[in-house]
Formats: C-alpha cells, sequence, structure tokens
C-alpha cells in the first residue's frame, strides 16, 4: 500500500478499498473498537517523531501540535468507547400488529449499514485532527466504512509518516486488507471524487475548493453524499450591557482567539459588532504576530486583507507582504447595511473586522443578512435580557454552534458538539464533522420486514440473548 501519484496506484487504492467493504462492513462493533484504540496506542508511540516532522512543515510550535495529537488519539478512543455501549446502533423495532389502526403492520426493523468506501480530504491547519488519522477518517472507520486518504499537500512527510503508523497499526489488529489507503495530488483526488467505488466524501479547506468538489460530486451519474466543511466569518456580538462591565475581559478574550494559532483556526472571530470601537481597541492588549502555516496560506491573506482594505478602513496594523501581521479593519454598521458582503468576506489568518453599532436592534436586523456560519457568539449580561435572548435565536438561524459570553476557537470533542452549520459553512448543514455524531454521515438506513432472525443484523434479532440497543415500540 504505498502512495505514488501515478494512475495504478489509484486504480490500486480505489480497488483495495473497494475489496475492504464487505468484510469491514460486517466487522463487529468491537472489533473496530480494537482497531481505533490500536490506532491510537500507536500514534501515542509515535508521538516524537510525527511532532518533530509537523514542526518542519506547519510552522506549527510543538505544544500547539502535541496538544493537537492528544485530542486526536482522545477522539479515536472515545469513538472507541461509543462503540463498545452500541451507541451508534440507532435501531428501531415495530413489531407485527394485526390492530394498527392504518390496517395490519408488518413486522419492521429499522437499522443503520455502512455507506460504503469514503474519500477524505484532509486540511492544512489541523494536521493531526483534521489529517490523516483525524475526525473524518475515525468516524468513518467507526461506522464500518474503509477509508480512502487524500492527503494535503502543506505537510507531505507528516501525511506519509502518519499513514505508515495507522497502516501499521490496523494490520496488527487484523482489519481487512485494504481497509486504509491514501493517495496524492489534486488530479487523483478529483478522479476518485467521481470514482464510483467512492460512496462518500468528507472534505474540510476552502470554499471555493469545497464547492468545486461538491458540485464534482453531484455531476456524477449516481451523486454521493460530499460532507465539506468550508468558510465562516464566525461573527461576535458584543452587546452594551456586557461592554459596560467586562471590557477588559472581552478584550483580552478577542485577543486570545484571534490570534490562536496565528488565526488560522476555522472557528476564529471575524467579525465583531460592537458598541464603541474605539474603546476596544484601547482596550486591546498587544497582539502578536506568528509565521504561517505555509507561502500558500500567506499569500491567501494577503490577497483576502488587501480586498478588506478597498471596503474597510484599517483600525490595527497595516498590510504587509512580507509577514502576517495581526490586522483589524473597522466599520459602521450602516456599510453593513449597504454592503452584507462584507460579512462573507473570510480573511484566514489574524485579522477581524470590526463593526460600530448604535442599538442593538440594527444588529438583530443585519442578523438576517448574515451566510451560513459555522460558529456565532453572544456576550451579553450575567442572564440574556430579552434582546439578547432574540440575538441568540436570530443567530441560531445562521450557524450550527451558539455561544453565551464565550469564544469560538476551542473545540470539545464530545456527543453534544455540533460543527457544521449552513451553507457556505458547510455542503450538509444537517451534520457536523466534531464530536461522535458524525459518524452518522456514513451510515445508512434500511428496514426490514418480516424478516427471519437468521437473515437480521444481529441487533435486530429476537433472540433475547443478543446483545441491542434497540427502541421497540408497541
Amino acid at each position: 500500500m504505498t502512495t505514488t501519484r501515478s494512475a495504478d496506484v489509484l486504480e490500486n487504492a480505489l480497488d483495495a478499498v473497494a475489496r475492504a467493504a464487505r468484510p469491514t462492513a460486517r466487522s463487529t462493533a468491537a472489533t473496530r473498537a480494537d482497531w481505533l484504540r490500536n490506532i491510537a496506542d500507536s500514534l501515542d508511540r509515535a508521538s516524537a517523531e510525527l511532532i518533530s516532522i509537523a514542526r518542519a512543515e506547519t510552522n506549527l510550535t510543538e505544544v500547539r501540535l502535541a496538544n493537537e495529537l492528544r485530542r486526536t488519539t482522545f477522539q479515536a478512543r472515545l469513538f472507541a468507547d461509543r462503540l463498545s455501549t452500541g451507541s451508534f446502533s440507532g435501531a428501531f423495532i415495530d413489531p407485527a400488529d394485526a390492530d394498527w389502526p392504518m390496517g395490519a403492520r408488518p413486522d419492521l426493523r429499522r437499522t443503520f449499514i455502512p455507506i460504503g468506501p469514503v474519500l477524505v480530504f484532509t486540511a492544512s491547519n489541523f494536521p493531526f485532527a483534521f489529517g490523516v488519522a483525524g475526525g473524518d477518517m475515525v468516524s468513518a472507520l467507526t461506522a464500518g466504512c474503509p477509508v480512502l486518504i487524500k492527503a494535503h499537500p502543506g505537510h507531505p512527510d507528516l501525511s506519509r509518516a502518519t499513514y505508515r503508523v495507522v497502516t501499521d497499526a490496523l494490520a496488527d489488529a487484523g482489519a481487512p486488507e485494504g481497509v486504509f489507503g491514501m493517495i496524492e495530488g489534486e488530479d487523483n483526488g478529483r478522479a476518485a471524487v467521481l470514482d464510483p467505488r467512492i460512496r462518500a466524501v468528507g472534505f474540510t479547506g476552502s470554499t471555493i475548493g469545497g464547492r468545486a468538489l461538491f458540485d464534482v460530486a453531484m455531476s456524477r451519474p449516481d451523486p454521493i453524499p460530499f460532507y465539506a466543511e468550508m468558510g465562516s466569518t464566525n461573527p461576535v456580538v458584543i452587546t452594551p450591557r456586557s461592554w459596560a462591565t467586562r471590557r477588559a475581559e472581552i478584550a483580552d478574550g478577542f485577543a486570545a482567539s484571534l490570534t490562536a494559532s496565528a488565526g488560522q483556526m476555522c472557528t476564529k472571530p471575524g467579525v465583531v459588532f460592537l458598541p464603541d470601537v474605539q474603546g476596544f481597541l484601547d482596550q486591546l492588549p498587544s497582539l502578536s504576530a506568528a509565521p504561517m502555516l505555509n507561502d500558500h496560506i500567506l499569500d491567501g491573506f494577503h490577497r483576502t486583507t488587501s480586498k478588506m482594505a478597498t471596503q474597510a478602513a484599517i483600525a490595527l496594523g497595516e498590510l504587509s507582504a512580507r509577514d502576517a501581521a495581526p490586522i483589524l479593519f473597522r466599520t459602521s454598521i450602516a456599510e453593513v447595511q449597504a454592503r452584507p458582503d462584507l460579512l462573507d468576506l473570510e480573511m484566514f489568518g489574524p485579522a477581524a473586522l470590526l463593526v460600530e453599532y448604535t442599538h442593538l436592534d440594527q444588529v438583530v436586523d443585519v442578523i438576517d443578512q448574515l451566510p451560513g456560519q459555522l460558529t456565532a457568539s453572544v456576550h451579553g449580561g450575567d442572564q440574556p435580557d430579552p434582546r439578547e435572548a432574540e440575538l441568540v435565536a436570530r443567530l441560531a438561524e445562521h450557524a450550527g454552534r451558539i455561544l453565551w459570553n464565550d469564544w469560538p476557537t476551542g473545540l470539545s470533542v464530545t456527543d453534544a458538539q455540533q460543527h457544521g452549520g449552513p451553507y457556505p459553512a458547510t455542503t450538509a448543514p444537517l451534520s457536523t464533522s466534531v464530536g461522535t455524531q458524525s459518524v452518522w454521515r456514513f451510515l445508512r438506513p434500511v428496514t426490514f420486514q418480516n424478516m427471519p432472525d437468521e437473515a437480521l443484523p444481529e441487533g435486530l434479532r429476537r433472540n433475547l440473548n443478543s446483545p441491542s440497543s434497540a427502541q421497540e415500540h408497541a
């Protein structure tokens, strides 16, 4: 299972995951839990080597990378634990009922089966957590789907090293041959999206790249689910009540969130509504610069900040062609009302747009013009007053995660997490790419009618000794 850019290896990788689909789908939950735990243990043992490679390719700090790798292995173990407790059964059973009001009801048993081989496009900004062994891979493998990784060109050596670790871990755990593969190169990635052996795609990256591949997936004779996490400006509303009582806390929190990982997080606060922009600027601590992931990301930062500079005044910092020093722009609520496209210009890096308003009602009105977002935040009083509560309700119409008196960077991997939102934040607003609920992207519902036990999946059988977490309805 070597990785090159040749068409022969692409074909071999696609053939391998296709051949692995049936044995992977028919593996038990306990077996897949063992695979995931073995992957996590192997990544931990290789952590020093992997972090060293990542440092050389991404400019991220050792502390940041170590924390991200811990998150990655925690994630694999969490999904393994949920597999062990039957969390992903999703089964419903309606026994036969001759007296059903709409006519005699047959015995109906609904469950979920793996959708098939999943293609995963990895991200640049989280080389571990959204990389070769990241969340999309873990959730697809948890579901019982073979995975074909499209490695990111921003960290090719790390991708290859991680691939070797994961491949060896799966082989040691007895996983089917071909359950995990990797390809490189844009042309190979596009060709894989079009290939009928791929049954779903996970993507993390830019809106332009994600939308282009989404269109490819929809152009197939048999369109397939395409789960893309793309652009978001993650608006934050600072209400007059919060600004009156927590100025220093708010300014410090914003500075830390804006500059974390040099602003290269999909949840970075990119638009902030304020009642007093100058007072906010006066309160801000110094904002430190840090190197960006690579020259391609830096060039994108320059393009988007230069575009913003033609539409909004520079409030702090200055445009530079050489580095990614933090920069803030300022504008008025009236300008945003006239130019709502300002709310949709994502500047991937340490930059944000500050929007000054006079009355909170102005912000409520502007929220209706927001495009889809991953997150939205409100800083209000200790408890929301009616106007602040209305802000929360309006923002929930546009974003997948709403925060109260908190900042959007930092994403807990847990059962209740939602990392997704309406377009362009994602192409699939009903799903999440972080947290245990991400598994459902790669499972397909099937109902078995009047089926004998011998032909039923284990969790649906009538045998009382058979483990099941199905919900039964009389």
